[in-house]
């Protein structure tokens, strides 16, 4: 089957599994079982202090900053070491990524120390794009992006925000590991390491994002993170696109994650400037379309994927991000939002584009509609396979969604999409 043709699988519970994975974690699973069988002291979890000095040790550096991340940190890794059943890979993985994210955070702090003028940077106009996932948010801000006036986070940024050596070789051995543990998760989520990218991969650097519990079973993080102040998470959040905008400056900054809606009124506490972009579609495709996405993720890391958890941890967490957004929405002044159907963006997103530049305040001179008409003649739909997905597979059905969602179809006027099973651009 070639990658165009390829379709989804919808069988969660069974992720794929290339033959060396399967024995690498195979392998780990034995060596966990023989040290519990005869009472080794061995630890096969994640410990926040070792990882904290493998990356002091890595850098040579010490310093990374004090803001909370250390404390999130240990809730993260009780939660994934009790919770998550991760497989051999997966904590490889694991171990590999939170490493990573302190490493920047001493790259950051390091290079803040040298250059301490980065923290009186105007990042300038700010536009965030945000809305639940699978609602169009990666389609407009990529068609957005396509203005070379307009600056975002690229993957290659998210991954190192202060690299040390090649950060393209980098992520795109990354974007190779990800398309060889699990080819399908790239048609749901096309990877381009050049290509604008979610920026709650700068949220990871706090340890206090979605990110765990869209990949991970980690119940205790998902409450914990719920109940706790994010001020400085989005603090540090503006210092490292401080840092970003010092590497590459660039005109009117474009930002783009569904975390953001949950944590809207600290977002605009912390960038009051900003224009708020949300999108809209019917929840009975956006729900089952990012479960579906979570499955794949979770499948990469654990063997155990179950679909109706899934459904039911995410039922609440998106209804509860459009309750979080609507009340921060009444709090501020109208005129700092903006609305945008997932049907009108597909129909004419040139029209759309028009309609937020002039809102925006940005021009949009000939060369922004012709840059969005060549990105959308490039990427196609369907261009890297279909994403198939049914409420079904999620113990769900439509009366369910109405319960959880209908007051918010009925405030943004949002309609009913028809076919049970979709192929879609990307979301």
């Amino acid at each position: 089957m070639t990658e165009g043709n390829l379709v989804t699988t919808t069988d969660y519970k069974n992720p794929y599994r290339p033959l060396p994975v399967r024995i690498f974690n195979f392998l780990g699973s034995s060596a966990e079982n023989f040290g519990l069988k005869f009472g080794t002291t061995i630890n096969y979890g994640l410990q926040s202090g070792t990882l904290m000095d493998y990356a002091k040790r890595k850098t040579g550096l010490a310093d990374f900053g004090d803001d909370g991340h250390a404390h999130a940190l240990e809730v993260l890794v009780k939660s994934i070491n009790e919770e998550a059943a991760l497989t051999a890979t997966g904590r490889l993985i694991l171990k590999s990524r939170l490493t990573n994210a302190l490493v920047q955070r001493l790259r950051i702090e390091a290079l803040l120390d040298r250059q301490p003028e980065i923290q009186d940077i105007d990042l300038g106009k700010i536009i965030l794009v945000t809305g639940l996932a699978r609602t169009g948010t990666t389609l407009l801000q990529r068609l957005l992006n396509s203005n070379p006036a307009i600056r975002t986070v690229t993957g290659e940024e998210g991954m190192e925000p202060v690299p040390a050596g090649n950060r393209q070789r980098h992520t795109k051995l990354a974007q190779r590991a990800i398309s060889y543990l699990s080819p399908q998760f790239v048609t749901v989520h096309p990877v381009d390491h050049n290509a604008p990218e979610e920026d709650v991969l700068l949220l990871d650097l706090n340890f206090m994002s979605q990110t765990p519990e869209a990949t991970m079973h980690v119940p205790a993080y998902s409450q914990w993170l719920e109940r706790q102040d994010h001020m400085q998470t989005y603090e540090y959040f503006r210092k490292v696109l401080q840092v970003l905008h010092w590497q590459r400056p660039g005109g009117t900054w474009v930002l783009k994650t569904p975390h953001h809606m949950e944590y809207l009124d600290v977002f605009l506490k912390v960038f009051p400037g900003a224009t708020v972009i949300q999108t809209h579609r019917d929840p009975r495709k956006t729900i089952p379309s990012f479960c579906s996405m979570v499955a794949h993720a979770r499948g990469i890391l654990s063997d155990h994927v179950d679909p109706g958890v899934i459904a039911g941890h995410w039922c609440r967490k998106m209804r509860r991000m459009v309750d979080m957004a609507m009340q921060a929405r009444t709090k501020n002044d109208p005129g700092r939002f903006i609305d945008v159907s997932y049907y009108d963006l597909v129909d004419d997103p040139i029209a759309e584009l028009q309609r937020i530049y002039r809102q925006t305040g940005i021009d949009f001179s000939d060369e922004a509609p012709r840059k969005a008409g060549e990105f959308t003649q490039e990427n196609k739909q369907n261009r890297f396979g279909i994403h198939a997905y049914r409420l079904s597979d999620f113990g769900l059905n439509e009366e369910i969604i109405e319960e959880y969602f209908s007051y918010y179809r009925q405030k943004y006027t949002i309609p009913f999409e028809n076919n049970n099973i979709l192929t879609e651009l990307p979301a």
